[in-house]
């Protein structure tokens, strides 16, 4: 796969295709980390004369229609005020005037386009959508690692008619989560918890192959005992909860935090209990005390464990933290992801 500093982008006009999917309050952002993730990899195409951007996301799930509590407006303001510059915004990149709009970007401009979950063909993967929104293009930049589990037409469609690269966010995350598919150092520890079982069975059975331990906790624990699912002997469950099974219980939480203490290389998905209830708290922030306190190599991921990370300002005790929450474990559950599949076949 082709990176940034494997293209030259002077004089091109650029497609990004970044994960603005942010939680908005009153029509602000209520939290810019994915925005500002994705400044290294525009300011590296800013930086080559002549260069040109059009940026392209979605946020939420507006359903393939045009539903403007979903609008990216808001998020083109935001990123204006972390680049400090004006963003233009392009309100239908299919329309003539989004098509003049694209085509009159001067030098070092920057654009914004609006949800490209608007339009159902986006979900769909519909390849003329793909090339409509493509062609005024000379390079695709793909820095959404967290959305490239989808067969989506901005992500796995316009590879295939333009020349791609990987932003500097896709190449870390693409680093870093090869090193959790075989972990550098021993003991080798994944702390998996969270609420469903059906995407994160497949992760537990692959990385019980690699790690020398498994610990699991979270509804996707409770489900496990309850169906009975034979794992190997290097995954641990827990052994009490509290209120039935709303948080796991204090033998299961020294246990575990006994055996993090040990691990030299670390990867957490998932919260122990249903943590946004603050009385089922105690073993997400038992375990997360306890990860942050290790000498481990630390790697973090998942929309729930982020979201508890940032509420701690604790991102600086990780080594490195994923965007992605199905694409984190998709990947690290050994499947091919059709956004980095596209860019590995790219032109």
């Amino acid at each position: 796969m082709k990176y940034l500093k494997d293209i030259d982008f002077k004089n091109k006009r650029v497609l990004l295709r970044a994960d603005y999917n942010v939680p908005l309050e009153n029509g602000k952002v209520n939290d810019d980390w994915r925005i500002r993730i994705s400044l290294p990899t525009i300011k590296y195409i800013l930086k080559q004369s002549r260069s040109k951007i059009v940026i392209l996301s979605h946020l939420g799930r507006p359903g393939g229609k045009v539903d403007l509590q979903f609008s990216l407006r808001p998020v083109s303001e935001k990123l204006g005020e972390l680049l400090g510059r004006k963003i233009v915004f392009i309100e239908d990149m299919l329309s003539d005037q989004g098509e003049e709009l694209v085509r009159s970007l001067g030098e070092g401009e920057v654009a914004m386009g609006e949800n490209v979950r608007f339009y159902p063909e986006e979900e769909k993967g519909d390849e003329n959508f793909a090339i409509k929104l493509c062609h005024h293009f000379g390079v695709y930049v793909n820095d959404a690692f967290s959305v490239s589990h989808r067969a989506h037409a901005t992500l796995a469609q316009i590879p295939r008619f333009k020349p791609g690269c990987g932003g500097f966010q896709m190449e870390k995350e693409i680093g870093e989560l090869s090193k959790a598919l075989n972990p550098p150092k021993r003991p080798s520890m994944a702390i998996i918890g969270g609420a469903k079982i059906e995407t994160k069975l497949p992760l537990i059975e692959n990385l019980a192959d690699t790690y020398d331990v498994v610990l699991v906790g979270g509804r996707v624990a409770v489900e496990a005992q309850e169906k009975k699912i034979a794992f190997k002997n290097n995954v641990v469950l827990p052994e009490d909860y509290i209120d039935g099974t709303l948080d796991i219980g204090p033998k299961t939480t020294e246990k575990y935090k006994m055996a993090i203490s040990a691990a030299s290389f670390l990867v957490w998905n998932g919260p122990m209990g249903k943590f946004e209830e603050e009385k089922y708290r105690n073993g997400t922030a038992e375990i997360y005390s306890a990860i942050i306190s290790s000498d481990a190599y630390k790697i973090a991921g998942g929309g729930e464990s982020v979201e508890y990370i940032n509420a701690q300002n604790g991102a600086d005790n990780f080594d490195f933290i994923s965007s992605g929450g199905g694409a984190m474990l998709e990947f690290l559950s050994g499947k091919k992801l059709p956004g980095i599949v596209a860019l590995e076949n790219s032109l």
